[in-house]
């Protein structure tokens, strides 16, 4: 087997369980392996640390599948970790045949991701390890009760960045159609897996769709009427969706995507819910401008913008906009009201998220309370030494 042979010092991670090593860590190859060859990973001395699968040309030069010497790395360790996952999230079959079925490097399974939307799953193949295994995981996934297809979305930027090209389309089974109608929590919703953001739906907000129609029923119990929302960024209309079945008066949606705010109005007809989800093509920025020199007022204001820092580089700029963005909000939201804000950039911390929205209060004027801090829903879960995998963080305020 192929060795690569790191820096000295540069094992600390590796030795915390970390599974990256950046191209910076590297000493030196021994042998010639190729993209996606499971390589042995020795520190300076020769001392065995981990098995991982090499990328030549990404900046994670490799990500590991195991820190065990005595693993043998094929496709039956590969289809047994894809297994496990699977098995990891039946439960949450009672709540919505939406799911997040392997998370990556949380999973073991470093840069695959697969959801599954009633009868297909969706696939990214996002690692030179996982593009490796790419037959072996179709075949796994195809051996699943009640799956009629899989369908390849392997077409964002970070498969690029391993050197591989994009690829999409039909990889098992049937076409999938235009529209795959999923229920969460009782929400209908229709999710276009061929042109979606991400594999179609924003399925790591199951829990925070969930605690808002908690909101809206709790208001409405309270105050004796429904609230007035507004939903910014509101995408296919998750969230709307979800207040109106809370019991929501009013909730306005906003995206910029033409495509979003048709299927976001599907959706709302889909519940039955047109009466109380309306949905606006604009520019969010300019419209909680509008909205302030209106003297508009909500309830509750959800901020879940798409991801402002693609890497450390663009921390600063992403600071500026995200706070912008919550102190647009915050000024029209009504004394006794709530925001919701989140951000999905994973080069922002929760930390540094909650330091950036307390300035926007700061900035406001205004007095709010920190309820809670949010993040993905639990088939996001967060290996414990890969921090990066918590990309999803939020805060729900009261505005005092």
């Amino acid at each position: 087997m192929d060795t690569l042979v790191l820096k000295k010092g540069k094992e600390r991670s590796l030795l915390r369980r970390h599974p990256w090593i950046y191209d910076t860590a590297m000493a030196g190859v021994q042998g010639s392996p190729r993209a996606g060859d499971t390589v042995r990973v020795v520190d300076a001395a020769g001392r065995f640390l981990a098995l991982a699968a090499y990328a030549p040309e990404s900046g994670i030069r490799a990500r590991c599948w195991t820190f065990e010497e005595a693993t043998v790395v094929d496709e039956a360790f590969v289809a047994e970790r894809l297994r496990r996952a699977l098995a990891a999230r039946r439960r949450l079959a009672a709540r919505t045949n939406a799911v997040r079925e392997v998370f990556g490097e949380a999973d073991g399974l470093p840069g695959l991701i697969v959801d599954r939307y009633a009868a297909f799953y969706v696939t990214q193949f996002l690692s030179c390890g996982a593009e490796r295994f790419r037959q072996t995981i179709l075949r796994t996934l195809a051996e699943q009760e009640g799956i009629e297809g899989v369908y390849d979305r392997s077409d964002a930027a970070t498969r690029a960045r391993e050197g591989l090209a994009p690829a999409s389309g039909t990889a098992f089974g049937k076409e999938p159609p235009e529209r795959i109608d999923v229920v969460e929590n009782g929400v209908r919703y229709a999710v276009d897996v061929r042109n979606g953001h991400k594999t179609g739906f924003y399925i790591d907000q199951r829990e925070n769709r969930l605690l808002a129609a908690g909101l809206a029923r709790r208001f409405l119990e309270e105050n004796g009427r429904g609230m007035r929302v507004l939903n910014c960024f509101c995408y296919t209309g998750g969230f709307s969706l979800a207040l109106a079945a809370g019991g929501a008066a009013e909730v306005i949606g906003i995206d910029s995507s033409a495509e979003a705010i048709a299927l976001a109005r599907h959706n709302a007809q889909l519940n039955a819910a047109e009466s109380v989800a309306r949905f606006v093509e604009d520019d969010v920025f300019a419209y909680l401008k509008r909205a302030r020199d209106e003297g508009q007022s909500f309830d509750l204001v959800i901020l879940d913008p798409p991801k402002f820092a693609s890497s450390h580089r663009q921390v600063e700029r992403a600071a500026r906009a995200y706070k912008d963005i919550n102190l647009r909000a915050l000024r029209i939201i009504a004394p006794g009201g709530q925001l919701l804000s989140f951000s999905c950039s994973g080069a922002i911390d929760g930390d540094l998220f909650q330091k950036i929205v307390a300035s926007a209060v700061i900035d406001s004027g205004r007095d709010a309370w920190m309820v809670s801090r949010l993040g993905a829903g639990e088939d996001h879960p967060l290996m414990m030494t890969c921090p990066e995998g918590e990309y999803l963080k939020g805060v729900l305020l009261k505005v005092l």
